[in-house]
């Protein structure tokens, strides 16, 4: 049965790493007008990048960090207290902030690492409103505080506890659109396969992929069907509403049975729903195998806590880690013994007895 591992990220405990140094059809806009039990000086709003709120994966987990903090604090959700804009494409990006500026709302969260242009250039324009950027970094702007997390970190867990898994000796990796906040994801996880075949006295290929799109389910199903068909049994995607396709067709091949048991492992929030599934005689099982873990909608609640407070963290950069809990890793299906191992490794990252790669390049073989 899966044991939980309960993300331990909560606004009490929170503790940051903060660099002072400078440092993802019709637009589908949530915002409703005033609404009662607002505070319309401390209004925060999020804007999606592509996939939207219900992604189940990093805007979802952004959203929810936020409808968090308006319960927190009794306000309703409208343009006095909380809200989302959703971005179905990247060129609603300037679209969707300004409508969120032209609303009144105080606080602009920019939701993705695609939407850094279009949060720096609305902050020049409109000094007197405060902007936050997740997983990206803007220099200089003393409206504009910057959130980042370790993504390297969670992700050579994952690896680790793939290669301890495998039975194929091929595990692969699917992201979505390439750049700095899914090389971390690539790197680590790869480092963490390579590091545990080492030890194991295995030969681990691992299998990379980017589907070019947070947002294309099909083109993940069609990468993961090919990565499975070379004779993986175990694909960690970071790509987002991309990631849909990943998991759609390790259920459609473990509920077929036509080859041995494959697994998914989930990305920025626990995703064990997405792995729930109907074996061929009709029992239930589940394929996810353990999901890593981002404090997305933590640091949301975290910032805009602060912004109540009137001390908004402007010009700051705010880094998440293992050390801190801002990443993890679930327990998922792990076995007692890869739990083990995973937390062992855990320590040795926080202690920085492993420094696990940023970018791929820097993966030793």
């Amino acid at each position: 049965m899966k044991k939980a591992k309960l993300f331990g990220f909560g606004l009490t405990a929170l503790a940051l790493t903060v660099a002072l140094a400078a440092c993802g059809g019709g637009k589908k806009d949530s915002t409703d007008g005033k609404s009662a039990g607002g505070d319309a000086d401390h209004s925060v709003v999020i804007v999606t990048d592509i996939g939207g709120v219900d992604d189940r994966s990093f805007n979802q987990s952004a959203w929810e960090g936020l409808q968090d903090w308006g319960k927190e604090h009794d306000l309703k959700k409208g343009a006095d207290g909380f809200d989302y804009i959703q971005s179905n494409d990247a060129s609603e990006y300037v679209t969707n902030i300004d409508t969120a500026v032209s609303n009144g709302f105080k606080t602009v969260f920019g939701i993705g690492y695609l939407l850094a242009d279009s949060i720096g250039t609305a902050a020049d324009a409109n000094p007197d409103t405060q902007f936050g950027i997740v997983d990206s970094v803007i220099e200089g702007k003393d409206n504009v505080v910057s959130a980042t997390f370790k993504d390297q970190e969670a992700s050579y867990l994952a690896g680790v506890a793939a290669a301890r898994t495998t039975k194929t000796n091929t595990v692969g990796f699917i992201g979505g659109e390439e750049g700095a906040v899914i090389d971390r994801f690539e790197a680590g996880f790869h480092q963490g396969v390579i590091d545990t075949a080492k030890e194991l006295g295995k030969d681990i290929k691992v299998e990379i992929e980017y589907a070019a799109s947070f947002g294309d389910p099909a083109k993940g199903k069609a990468l993961a069907a090919s990565m499975y068909q070379k004779g993986a049994d175990i694909i960690f995607h970071a790509s987002g509403g991309t990631g849909q396709g990943v998991f759609q067709e390790a259920k459609d091949l473990n509920e077929t049975g036509s080859k041995d048991k494959v697994w998914v492992i989930g990305v920025d929030s626990d995703q064990d729903k997405e792995g729930k599934y109907k074996t061929k005689d009709g029992k239930e099982d589940n394929f996810t195998l353990t999901s890593t873990l981002k404090g997305v909608g933590a640091a949301v609640q975290d910032i805009s806590n602060r912004a109540l407070e009137d001390k908004f963290p402007g010009g700051e950069h705010l880094v998440y880690g293992l050390k801190d809990g801002g990443v993890d890793l679930t327990d998922g299906y792990l076995t007692d013994d890869t739990k083990a191992a995973v937390e062992k490794v855990k320590e040795e990252i926080i202690a920085e007895k492993i420094t696990v790669p940023e970018v791929p390049k820097d993966v030793k073989e």
